[in-house]
């Protein structure tokens, strides 16, 4: 198996109203976008070509919106949580994420 692209744990993931997991993970590994529980049990998963994220004007700076499968999810990405990331701030985690989609995507 090759080393992620990206991948954040800690992750607290909600679909509107509820939250799923306050310790899940994010991954994006062989152009796939994974949302993983804290078990490690998969959510939802696409090709990252499929999937719409960005962070709204009315988000805090440690959250971005994804949408997957036709489903919309808050991902909302801890500081500390990056692997090997620790002193990364919460707002460059968020940025840190969406950039690894678009590269992965193949968007510039």
């Amino acid at each position: 198996m090759s080393e992620p692209e990206f991948s954040a744990r800690g992750v607290r993931i909600a679909r509107w109203p509820r939250s799923l997991t306050r310790a899940g993970e994010v991954r994006i590994e062989d152009g796939r976008l994974a949302l993983l529980t804290s078990y490690g049990s998969e959510i939802d998963s696409a090709p990252v070509t499929a999937v719409r994220a960005g962070r709204p004007w009315f988000a805090k700076p440690d959250e971005a919106v994804a949408t997957v499968n036709g489903t919309r999810y808050r991902l909302t990405l801890d500081k500390g949580g990056a692997t090997g990331d620790e002193g990364r701030g919460a707002s460059e985690e968020s940025g840190r994420f969406l950039a690894a989609l678009k590269r992965a995507a193949g968007r510039r």
